[in-house]
């Protein structure tokens, strides 16, 4: 019996066991509602207080959700009310109820504009860092000194969330993960996807959401889960947002500035945001290949400067109380002029010298990126029944030029000669096209509510790269390297799902469809074409001990695509030595998860995760030793699995000071086969990390905190140990409508990444270094009331997040 199989028995015997628990959840009852404006549009994130009555003594406090819903659980028999809070508009109040043995269910609360800001809401307390719900746990990121960091660096901090060698985003031990804003899925992977996230200042970022098991209605896609990183947006009445400006000083300069506004009027919100930067750093990678009776000692250094804008405009207008329509706008550039040089040095075992060769690579790469979104939302009655759909068209564009001139030294020569001198043209562009449509019907008088809709996709990718060569002064055609690539894609979905409440107890149970249709066309090789269709069941279980204990389980199957460019066949030059190469017979990788917690007063007392892949899509190094060429190629693992144990949370040692710590320990297995040849590689694995907050006189808070990770296994590389130290200071201006932002981060220069190959004939140690260590300095102020909130959930796709490489 395999471990996943042990899981899945564990948790039927869960959902057995669950009709005695719903025997005590019945004593406990619920009081549960939503707030509204005056529009009836849902108010994200207003404080909804409890009050006992007579004398209106606090019982319980919360936030609502997106929805502008909450629920107070473990609520004692006897007569309430329940207040409503947000600032800049009124305060509002319900009638009195009495709660006794059964749910209740309190009207709708209606907050009106204040005509000045609001002076009696006043904050208690400290939002944690992290906040754990059935099927999520949420990062609030303003918990973190961000300053002169971007949404790439703050994804690092949370939870079971690494980088690979490449910058490219793991979760769970697993490239498998799809990346959404704001509920929408970015149609990005890889390069192209860590290129955009370098570009998003992290002072845009409201909160991520981490989602190992997504729900039905979320795409499939995603064998480690769904990682949606949810921006800043202002729901206040009139002109609100902030303005941020930045420099940062690592090996080299940096600076970034950015706006967030927002106009709501009545019924019309209108939004936007614009980000822009000029970053200058570096990369060092240096490699050491053991080859037959020979050794090669490569350094390669990338020297690049980038300019990147990303923007985001839209409306949502209330054409009803019933109707709302919006519409959103987002897109951005970044260009890079860089130059790589590479040099490898060659030894035999006696560390007799064999030569040398170097290569300068001056390379200019440009990237675009625009996606329009259409929302319709209707809702029937204010029981919860409501359609909405939603339509997406994303075109994504990117052209690269590349020089390679090589040359080549013999032992203990001074002068080298001309090597192979070559060119490049490589340019892609990719155009998604998606629409759903999705209805909630909560059945009257019960507290059973089902979901169903459906979604199709087109996806239409097409790359083209030129490859030159210098021969008797003149530059050639290299018909060989040249080659392009048009690939096609159609997914059709449908899903239905149904969920409860009973008393503390919440069960939620889904099944998905999708069919998917792809056919891959090389000017050069073969023709590819799939066919497939897979379900993809969900269950979620979540029970509230009392009023600080809660316990939930999750499971799910799941599928993730390869990224549009990793099919592609194109071979890359890293150096003479290194090559990267796409692969048009990669196939869908599929997981099973599963996921339990157990989470006491905001606190993470235990998470256990299992997640076994097949398929998974990962590099794979193979060698020539007779050329002495390294090639990287993405192919299909047979299996990988992790079982990971993990705690942590925020804890306030004193009023001055807090902590938010995170303990985890994995054990990871791959098995597959490299050449024909059966390769096995398991490792246990643990990390950590603390952050310390002080709270100091004059508006000052000081910042100081560190992480860990031990060695482990990433796909076929075996990891080694890294970690950083970090310090921050804040200053508080201006009555609190501005702040100055100090952060040096990676203090002791640790943070690297250091791993071996080690297979076949293939024996290799990478070392990869960045400028991980530098100084910021961040200005940001409001504008207006200044506060934000974090954007609606849009609907969204899985493509998006599969375009890059």
């Amino acid at each position: 019996m395999n471990t996943f199989t042990c899981c899945r028995r564990f948790f039927v015997l869960l959902l057995l066991a669950l009709p005695a628990l719903s025997q005590r959840a019945a004593a406990q009852p619920t009081a549960t509602g939503t707030v509204h404006n005056e529009t009836g549009q849902p108010l994200a994130f207003a404080t909804a207080v409890l009050l006992a009555l007579p004398d209106s003594t606090i019982a319980n406090s919360q936030t609502t959700t997106e929805q502008g819903a909450y629920t107070f659980g473990g609520v004692k028999p006897g007569r309430y009310c329940v207040k409503a809070l947000l600032l800049s508009y009124r305060s509002a109040r319900s009638a009195a109820f009495v709660v006794a043995n059964e749910p209740v269910a309190v009207p709708a609360l209606r907050l009106a504009p204040a005509a000045t800001a609001l002076k009696e809401v006043t904050v208690v307390g400290t939002t944690p860092l992290l906040e754990q719900h059935a099927d999520r746990t949420v990062v609030n990121v303003a918990r973190l000194n961000t300053a002169g960091e971007t949404a790439l660096d703050i994804l690092k901090k949370a939870p079971g969330v690494t980088l690979d060698k490449d910058d490219h985003v793991m979760y769970r031990g697993s490239t498998g993960v799809n990346v959404m804003i704001d509920g929408k899925l970015t149609y990005m992977s890889g390069e192209v996807l860590s290129s955009y996230l370098k570009s998003l200042p992290a002072t845009a970022i409201s909160q991520i959401e981490l989602l190992p098991n997504p729900p039905a209605s979320m795409d499939a896609a995603g064998t480690a889960g769904v990682l949606n990183i949810k921006l800043r947006r202002s729901q206040l009445p009139g002109l609100s947002g902030t303005y941020t400006l930045g420099q940062g000083q690592g090996r080299y300069e940096k600076s970034w500035a950015g706006t967030n506004l927002a106009y709501n009027a009545g019924k019309v919100r209108l939004f936007a945001r614009l980000d822009g930067g000029r970053y200058n750093s570096f990369n060092r990678l240096t490699m050491i290949r053991n080859i037959r009776d020979s050794i090669f000692n490569q350094e390669n250094l990338w020297r690049p400067l980038s300019y990147s804008a990303t923007y985001t405009a839209g409306a949502d207008v209330a054409l009803t109380p019933a109707q709302s329509l919006g519409v959103q706008l987002r897109g951005g550039f970044n260009q890079t002029e860089a130059v790589s040089t590479s040099n490898s040095v060659t030894t035999d075992r006696a560390g007799a010298p064999g030569g040398r060769r170097q290569m300068t690579n001056p390379q200019t790469s440009t990237g675009n990126n625009q996606a329009l979104n259409l929302y319709y939302r209707y809702a029937f009655d204010s029981t919860g029944r409501e359609l909405s759909a939603a339509a997406d068209y994303v075109r994504y564009t990117s052209a690269k030029d590349q020089r390679f001139n090589n040359v080549v030294f013999a032992p203990r020569a001074e002068q080298g000669r001309p090597a192979e001198q070559l060119r490049s043209d490589a340019s892609s562009e990719t155009a998604i096209r998606a629409a759903k449509i999705d209805y909630v019907h909560p059945f009257a008088g019960t507290k059973w509510r089902a979901e169903t809709g459906a979604k199709t996709s087109w996806v239409t990718s097409r790359s083209a790269i030129q490859f030159d060569q210098l021969l008797n002064g003149g530059w050639r055609l290299d018909a060989l390297r040249t080659n392009q690539f048009a690939y096609d894609e159609h997914i059709s979905a449908g899903y239905v799902s149904v969920n409860t409440a009973l008393g503390h107890l919440e069960l939620k149970a889904g099944l998905r469809g999708e069919l998917t249709q792809t056919t891959g066309t090389p000017a050069v090789g073969p023709r590819t074409a799939r066919k497939y269709f897979q379900l993809f069941p969900s269950a979620f279980a979540s029970y509230q001990l009392d009023g600080h204990n809660q316990v939930s389980a999750s499971v799910s199957r799941r599928i993730s695509r390869p990224a549009y460019q990793n099919l592609n066949p194109f071979l890359n030059y890293t150096d003479f030595y290194t090559a990267q190469q796409g692969n048009p017979f990669l196939a869908p990788a599929l997981s099973q998860s599963f996921v339990l917690n157990y989470l006491h007063k905001d606190f993470q007392v235990l998470s256990l995760s299992y997640l076994h892949e097949t398929n998974t899509v990962n590099n794979v190094v193979t060698q020539n030793d007779d050329t002495s060429v390294s090639t990287s190629t993405l192919q299909n693992l047979a299996e990988t699995s992790t079982f990971t144990l993990s705690s942590g949370g925020h804890t306030d040692i004193a009023k001055y000071w807090g902590v938010d710590n995170q303990l985890s320990g994995s054990y990871t297995q791959v098995r597959t086969t490299v050449q024909d040849r059966p390769v096995r590689l398991a490792s246990y694995n643990w990390a950590a990390s603390s952050e310390h907050t002080f709270v100091l006189p004059r508006s000052y808070k000081l910042m100081v905190g560190g992480s860990y990770d031990s060695p482990g296994v990433s796909g076929l590389y075996r990891t080694k140990a890294s970690g950083a130290v970090n310090l921050g200071l804040k200053k508080q201006l201006w009555a609190e409508r501005a702040t100055l932002s100090l952060r040096v981060a990676d203090l002791l220069n640790t943070s690297r990444f250091r791993s071996t190959l080690n297979y076949n004939n293939v024996n290799q140690t990478w070392n990869n270094q960045w400028e991980s260590r530098r100084v910021t300095l961040t200005f940001t102020c409001k504008i207006g009331n200044g506060k934000t909130q974090a954007h609606r959930a849009a609907a969204s796709s899985d493509e998006e997040g599969r375009v890059g490489n």
